[in-house]
């Protein structure tokens, strides 16, 4: 990477704002100018070559905005600096871009990662949001050196699309998080989430909001992966409209040259007395008897679907941590949810549903962090 030199913003600190994404959130003190710092050190700072609008130059206060059209765009980032420093990089509606990366005093490093930027920004269903591309820098001590947007390189990009629930979805505020809202850090540039997850949506609802699959329909490309969760909301749904249901939305995604990916529904933190979840409410068997996660895997054998089976994952997961462990994936404490994730459980179901993609092939080791 070519150096140009800056002058040091020695007085800028981090706006405490940031709190927002927990993840990210600063420790006591960050604020007082001994530890967050932008463009800070080993004469790092903005390429005066770059596209007004596309470096450091859109960067205050621990917040930078690129006034961008909706697209993909690759991010690259220079950490650290002069001092130890620990950061990470959090865009839109609070998705987790970049997991807290510590840094070493004199040591920068440089990490790249593509975002997806669309309006609405974060659930379909939702508000629009900001226009461009809003990314904040948090951290236990963070410092940002360098930044670089540009448009990612068309065809080299692979896009994944959600298509799923509450969840999955970008939650729009705390405590909320859907696994597909902390996907994004497990990817390196090259790799997208466009997340069309949206609360309170079923098989249902999402083939008839013309908000939904009708407008992800058309944006699939030829290679692009589709991960299809929906069975939450399907509590009314019958077992043959439910099969008939996923059915279309694979065929819908192989009409555009897509790649659909059934993926089942995470697990409802519902035990037994026995310390198990073999109940139909922490396995997703609705009111009428439908077992939706059985559904789903007879779909995917029947039309050659690769699975994500996140029941499984997720089961497993939960019943290993116990009841008292397992809270903490989920809102118990906070809302007595035991449906919804917190940031915790969203980034541990992210990390599932990461290492099912690695481990099928889905997508390339190159392009998984």
């Amino acid at each position: 990477m070519r150096r140009t030199t800056i002058t040091l913003l020695a007085g800028l600190t981090l706006a405490s704002a940031l709190s927002a994404t927990p993840a990210l959130a600063q420790s006591p003190g960050a604020g007082d100018g001994s530890g967050p710092r932008l463009g800070l050190g080993l004469g790092l700072g903005s390429d005066p070559g770059l596209e007004p609008g596309m470096g450091l130059e859109n960067c205050t206060a621990g917040a930078c905005h690129f006034d961008v059209p909706p697209g993909t765009y690759d991010v690259r980032v220079r950490l650290g600096g002069e001092a130890a420093a620990s950061t990470g990089i959090s865009g839109e509606t609070r998705r987790t871009l970049l997991a807290e990366t510590p840094t070493v005093a004199g040591e920068p490093v440089t990490r790249g990662f593509t975002v997806n930027v669309r309006t609405p920004e974060g659930e379909p269903t939702g508000p629009d949001g900001t226009a461009g591309l809003d990314l904040a820098v948090g951290g236990s001590a963070p410092a940002l050196a360098d930044i670089r947007v540009t448009p990612a390189g068309g065809r080299h990009t692979r896009q994944i699309f959600l298509v799923g629930d509450s969840t999955a979805c970008d939650q729009p505020g705390e405590p909320y998080s859907g696994w597909g809202q902390q996907l994004p850090q497990y990817l390196r540039k090259g790799a997208s989430v466009a997340n069309y997850a949206d609360s309170g949506e079923s098989t249902v609802t999402y083939l008839a909001n013309p908000r939904l699959f009708a407008t992800v329909q058309p944006l699939i490309r030829k290679g692009d992966l589709v991960l299809i969760q929906l069975a939450h909301n399907d509590k009314q749904t019958d077992e043959p409209t439910y099969r008939a249901n996923l059915e279309t939305l694979v065929a819908g995604v192989r009409e555009e040259g897509g790649r659909p990916v059934l993926v089942t529904p995470i697990v409802r933190r519902w035990f037994n007395s026995d310390g198990t979840l073999n109940n139909g409410t922490a396995l997703l068997v609705n009111g009428l008897g439908v077992d939706h996660p059985a559904v789903t895997r007879s779909v995917a054998a029947a039309h050659e679907v690769p699975l994500i089976d996140l029941t499984t994952r997720t089961k497993t997961l939960v019943e290993s941590l116990g009841v008292e462990g397992s809270k903490a994936l989920y809102l118990y404490d906070e809302k007595r949810d035991n449906t919804h994730t917190s940031t915790r459980g969203a980034t541990a179901y992210a990390k599932l549903v990461r290492d099912e993609l690695l481990a099928q092939g889905l997508v390339p080791e190159r392009l998984v962090r």
